[in-house]
Order: structure tokens, then sequence, then C-alpha cells
């Protein structure tokens, strides 16, 4: 058997301080304009490519299930990620640059907000999405790594993960996700005088 203990140390390792160097003023801000949303009942689009278009979709299941599932009322998620005849047909038919942006056109609302999540933060359909955000004035919150590359200019909050690695990038997206939804989800429960408790299926 190969001893990987070394490498599978020095990963968690480089996580665990890329953890404690992000802008967790910025995670607030982010939580506070998801709130918002909430209350007023606007739309959150998410979307993202490859690996982030997965978070995006886990981000739908975890606010449209896992949170508003013994609220009062529903948080509104769509991620912009998962339908695949519309993704092939705008790709094929358009141009894969666009497969974002035409979903949003004529649907985005000034009221709502995008999620916008690229390792890079270059990849043209996500930046030509949150220019049209951007031009209607939609809040747009942004998950980079990286430099945050162009998408670190058009988002209004930006999550940024200070680190040239891909895969270290992808896993604090993703605990982004969970730790939004736990926090707004103890909060919105306690706020209807409930519990915070899973209901998990034995």
């Amino acid at each position: 058997m190969m001893d990987f203990l070394k490498e599978i140390n020095a990963y968690y390792e480089k996580e665990r301080e890329i953890i404690a160097s992000l802008g967790k003023e910025e995670i607030n801000k982010a939580l506070n304009c998801l709130l918002k949303h909430y209350e007023n009942e606007d739309t959150i689009y998410i979307l993202g490519n490859g690996g982030s278009s997965a978070t995006a979709n886990h981000m739908v299941c975890d606010y449209n299930k896992g949170i508003s599932m013994d609220l009062k009322k529903p948080f509104h998620v769509i991620s912009l990620s998962d339908n695949v005849p519309i993704l092939m047909a705008i790709g094929n038919d358009v141009g894969f640059e666009d497969v974002f942006y035409l979903q949003l056109k004529n649907k985005l609302k000034p009221t709502d907000c995008v999620i916008a999540i690229s390792g890079s933060g270059n990849s043209h359909n996500i930046i030509k999405a949150v220019q049209y955000a951007k031009e209607i004035g939609s809040d747009i919150i942004g998950l980079t790594g990286y430099a945050g590359g162009k998408l670190k200019d058009y988002a209004d909050i930006h999550i940024h993960v200070p680190v040239d690695d891909m895969q270290i990038t992808e896993d604090i997206h993703m605990s982004f996700v969970h730790v939004s939804m736990q926090i707004l989800w103890r909060f919105l429960m306690a706020k209807e005088g409930k519990d915070a408790v899973y209901k998990i299926n034995q």
C-alpha cells in the first residue's frame, strides 16, 4: 500500500491556511444580501461551469429544500447550469458564451440576485451574464479563486479564495454554500420560533 499521508496532510494544511485568510466580512455581506432577497421573495440565480456548476446545483438543493422545507415561505433559487437541453441548444445554435446570459435576458429583474461562481473569474459566459446583471442593477455575488479575474470587478460582494489551486478553491466555494445554508437556516428557524433540528431518515 502506498503511503500518501504526507500529501494528504499537506493538502488539508494548505486548505486550513486559506480558510483562515478568507475575507469573512464579505461572507457576512453575502449572508445579509441573501437574507434580503429571501425576505423580499426575489429570485436568486446561480451559475457556474464544470465543478462550479455542481456547486450551483448543490446550493439550489440546500436552499430550496434544506432551508425552505420547515419555513413558512421558501427561498426562490434557480441554477442556470442544470438544464442540459437549454445549455446544449444555446451552445449549439448561438454560442457557449451565451448559455447563461440568454437564460437571464428578459427574465432577471433589478431586484433579483445573481451568484456567479468561477475559479479563474474569467469564464466568458460568466462575465457576459454578470455584465447584463450589472446593466439592469441586480445584486451580484462573485465567488472566485486565483487573482479574482474580471468577475471581481463586476461583483458587488466578492468572496475570493486567495490561492492558485482550483481544487482548494472549489472546496471553499462549496463550504460557503454550507456555511450560508446553516447560518441562515438556524436564523430563520429561530425567527419563526422553531428548533433547528435536522430530520434524517434512518
